[in-house]
């Protein structure tokens, strides 16, 4: 059974920081493709940040600078580590996993910015 689980939300003020984390199990995980997207109140689900099999990265252009995405291959998680966080960012954040024709989707953890 696959499953992905996310943590590391919740409410931080503006400026502040969260560390995301999604932890795969039942997939070989050094093969997938893993995403972090979210989704606001109202709006469409978008991508934030991937990072491929071989460690590329890529980000939405409103985060660059601002998050990193990374992936530990031998504990099966991959991460994401917000930082000066705005109110904007306020999303439920879901984590994707994507090999070839499967995908995956985590349950979901809410980050919300506000002071």
């Amino acid at each position: 059974q696959v499953q992905l689980v996310e943590s590391g939300g919740g409410l931080v003020q503006p400026g502040g920081s969260l560390r995301l984390a999604c932890v795969a199990s039942g997939i070989s995980f050094r093969l997938y493709n893993m995403g972090w997207y979210r989704q606001a109140p109202g709006k469409q689900r978008e991508l934030v940040a991937t990072i491929t099999s071989r460690g590329t990265t890529k980000y939405l252009d409103s985060v660059k600078g601002r998050f990193t995405i990374s992936r530990d291959n031998a504990k099966k998680v991959v991460y994401l580590q917000t930082n000066t966080l705005e109110p904007e960012d306020t999303a439920v954040y879901y984590c994707n996993a994507q090999y070839v024709q499967l995908d995956y989707w985590g349950q979901g953890t809410q980050v919300t910015v506000s002071s």
